[in-house]
């Protein structure tokens, strides 16, 4: 299962992603205002790699391979 800590975690970053991303953009900083989203998605990608190699031999075991 999921830990909701987890969840909590992605909640926090794009809370914070989204709240820097309108400040810049807001203050004619396009372009910067896209990288924080760039970076904020990679951050939560990293934070997921772990559930997602946990949900694969899930999978794994399941059907065996």
């Amino acid at each position: 299962m999921i830990d909701i800590g987890i969840i909590l975690k992605v909640a926090g970053v794009g809370i914070l992603v989204s709240a820097a991303a309108s400040i810049l953009s807001k203050s004619g900083r396009d372009e910067q205002s896209t990288l924080v989203i760039i970076a904020g998605i990679v951050v939560v990608l990293v934070m997921l790699v772990g559930e997602i190699e946990k949900l694969f031999m899930l999978v794994r075991s399941v059907f065996g391979f």
